[in-house]
């Protein structure tokens, strides 16, 4: 069933969370230094994954906020709890898996390439979740589940999972956000456009970046790429275009938003934050437009630092930054 073409109230009974993520975390190694791995470099450790920025940028832009995932009982898997806790995050949710491994990641800098990603999350605890590992309660308790493609291009089992939840928050009213965040390393790109088109007709809220709404639609100029995917059924699309801003639909209707103007050092989690920090203003009660000219600058914000998580602004930041602005 398509989503509905309007943004559904929310029943004030029954759910006391704003927002309940769910995909893998990662550890975070990012180089200090740009340029080529050669001699000794220094990494800083960090903390990412789409979901998991998604979920401290909503809330540090004022959302309770869940996580549901399985990372494991290593190091890594207890720095990340350690993250959640300090940011208020819910980890009612998170399976801590004996003997698993938690995934991470390495960010290295060129100014050719810009930031490259390397990946060591083959046999990462969050692959192997189940369809079991998510109840109807731990889905309804809040307002609004995020999911991304990410989660269902890292095994068939985390894919089944993240259309099991997303079909509890249909049934239930709770709203669905989705970012494909398509990632061609970890799947083909016949099975990721199938994958990501049904998720669109079970969301609300669709997040795609203009390069792969434009590989998944076959389409090239932005506002055909943002109805070809409101037609699948969300009631909001926000075709985020880095530089060029973000083209909003809303129930059909598109509105052009202009990027925050920074001097940018690194968009690693500027994508996340916009969803994270859309989500937030949205369920605070802000217009469509109102929330997505904010989650315009979070994003902006979030490009001044290194990292995924460190620069993530809190809502005060933000505020400020829109209030200054020529």
């Amino acid at each position: 069933m398509a989503a509905t073409t309007a943004l559904p109230t929310f029943p004030e009974r029954g759910t006391d969370l704003d927002v309940v993520a769910l995909g893998e975390p990662l550890a975070e190694l990012s180089a200090e230094s740009d340029g080529a791995l050669e001699g000794a470099v220094g990494f800083a450790l960090g903390y990412g994954g789409d979901t998991s920025n998604m979920a401290v940028a909503a809330s540090r832009s004022g959302a309770s906020t869940a996580y549901l995932t399985r990372v494991g009982d290593d190091a890594f898997g207890t720095l990340l709890m350690d993250m959640w806790k300090r940011e208020g995050i819910d980890t009612t949710g998170v399976i801590r898996e004996p003997g698993g491994e938690t995934g991470l990641y390495f960010i290295t800098r060129d100014a050719e390439e810009g930031h490259r990603f390397t990946y060591r999350r083959a046999r990462s605890a969050a692959s192997r979740l189940t369809p079991g590992d998510v109840t109807r309660t731990s889905v309804t308790r809040a307002r609004l589940l995020h999911v991304s493609g990410i989660t269902q291009a890292v095994s068939s089992s985390a894919c089944d999972t993240a259309f099991h939840a997303m079909r509890i928050a249909r049934e239930a009213g709770t709203l669905v956000s989705f970012d494909p965040n398509y990632r061609p390393a970890l799947w083909p790109l016949e099975r990721a456009r199938a994958t990501i088109l049904r998720s669109a007709e079970l969301s609300d809220v669709f997040l795609p970046n203009l390069g792969e709404g434009r590989l998944i639609s076959g389409e090239e100029q932005p506002e055909a790429v943002a109805d070809f995917f409101a037609r699948r059924g969300p009631a909001v699309v926000a075709l985020k275009m880095g530089e060029d801003g973000v083209l909003l639909s809303e129930g059909g209707r598109l509105t052009h938003l202009p990027a925050h103007p920074v001097r940018a050092l690194d968009a690693t989690g500027a994508g996340d934050t916009f969803d994270g920090a859309f989500a937030a203003r949205l369920l605070a009660g802000d217009s469509v437009q109102d929330a997505a000219r904010y989650a315009v600058v979070a994003a902006a914000l979030t490009t001044t630092g290194h990292g995924a998580v460190g620069p993530i602004p809190l809502r005060s930041a933000v505020e400020q930054a829109r209030s200054t602005a020529v």
